[in-house]
């Protein structure tokens, strides 16, 4: 599809592809929903074996490759838990990527530690100068893989292991991405993943731990909510549960049946949607990347991607006016683009987090977000879709670089 025939099935009352609705529910988690409201039995805690959240976290554990899995509220609540469950000290300098989700330093705070933001470069991985320049005085890093980017994750695990520097892997949006066959999410200490309804996998709501750690997983069970001797319901760590029983604070930080029967019919669904998603990403990076004014970075040799969304970079785009023309002129084609650094109070925008105090000055973080772009590529969204999205882009970066 050229920019005419784009420009006509505007034309013609056909709608621009919609890339916001989340992936649909599957029928089996629909009838275990009924069940579940018919019988009342919503916390995890009161079916004395296999609960529905039991379950997803041996089936979550087993599909990871990991040995323990823990299921909590949130992708931001595992990535407390892990802080709190690595036992850090209070105000632990934890280094965390300039370029992520504002829940991230938050969870961090959240923790009693302290943020130390690290430059992210054009290619929306860490700079790994900076990086060894603040590790020497970090306590903790919490590698964030934003957008399913990944940064070198040999260099940053051979660089904190030999400092003996425990890694955290925010895998929120990077389930079913691999590092050189190795799994995002088992790379690191523990792994920390969302189940938020923009993610590969959609409850709404939602999050997963994984580790192999044994005790790391016992103080995390216990921190999460599993009061008295709830932590039975637990396989495989009875000496450590025992240990840890009454010694560590209670953040109830649980998941529900309910979220957990949407999420379990999901789970064989993940490589499909990984293929489709990753193909649509594909397909869209190489026609932009046909334009002189854009350039999406491509993945690094280690990396094999799980996309749901697409970043690139608009290129020669002086002022941020042109940068904003852009946006206007890609949504009278019917598509939406979000540039993280002109968008209003963007949460991804490190100098919006101002809960963090005086912020301070990451000049390479900064120019990437000025231009960077944002765009959801749905794994449900077909050719012609993906066509249009693509027309759209190409010619209102063409329109706008020819007023020139």
């Amino acid at each position: 599809m050229n920019s005419e025939a784009a420009a006509k099935r505007l034309e013609a009352g056909m709608a621009a592809p919609n890339v916001y609705d989340a992936e649909p529910i599957p029928e089996a988690a629909r009838i275990e929903i009924e069940r579940l409201l018919t019988s009342g039995d919503l916390f995890r805690y009161t079916a004395a074996q296999d609960a529905p959240v039991a379950l997803l976290e041996a089936e979550f554990a087993a599909q990871m490759g990991a040995r323990y899995a823990l299921a909590v509220s949130s992708c931001s609540a595992a990535l407390f838990l892990s802080m709190k469950a690595l036992d850090l000290p209070e105000g632990a300098r934890v280094l965390v990527p300039a370029f992520t989700f504002a829940a991230v330093p938050s969870s961090v705070l959240h923790a009693g530690c302290e943020p130390v933001l690290v430059e992210v470069g054009s290619n929306f991985r860490i700079d790994l100068d900076d990086f060894r320049a603040k590790l020497d005085s970090a306590d903790a890093v919490l590698i964030s893989h934003m957008r399913g980017h990944t940064s070198d994750m040999d260099a940053i695990m051979a660089e904190c292991d030999a400092r003996g520097v425990p890694v955290i892997e925010d895998a929120a949006h990077s389930l079913g991405t691999r590092w050189a066959g190795r799994k995002i999410g088992t790379i690191g200490k523990v792994g920390c993943f969302s189940f938020q309804s923009y993610k590969l996998v959609n409850s709404g709501e939602g999050g997963m731990l994984i580790t192999d750690d044994p005790e790391l997983a016992a103080r995390a069970v216990i921190m999460s909510g599993a009061y008295e001797h709830n932590w039975k319901k637990h396989k495989g760590l009875q000496n450590s549960f025992h240990h840890w029983q009454n010694r560590l604070p209670l953040y109830n930080m649980r998941m529900h049946n309910l979220s957990a029967a949407v999420i379990r019919p999901q789970l064989p669904l993940i490589e499909a949607r990984v293929e489709a998603g990753l193909a649509n990403h594909d397909h869209v990076a190489a026609r932009l990347n046909g334009s002189p004014w854009i350039d999406v970075p491509p993945a690094l040799p280690q990396e094999t991607r799980a996309p749901d969304s697409l970043q690139f970079n608009l290129q020669g785009f002086e002022s941020d006016d042109e940068a904003r023309a852009f946006q206007e002129a890609a949504e009278r084609r019917g598509v939406a683009v979000q540039i993280f650094g002109l968008s209003k109070d963007n949460a991804r925008a490190f100098w919006n987090w101002q809960f963090l105090g005086t912020l301070p000055e990451l000049p390479k973080t900064r120019a990437m977000l000025m231009r960077a772009c944002d765009l959801r590529l749905p794994a449900r969204l077909t050719r012609p879709d993906l066509d249009f999205i693509a027309d759209a882009i190409i010619a209102a970066a063409a329109e706008v670089k020819a007023r020139r």
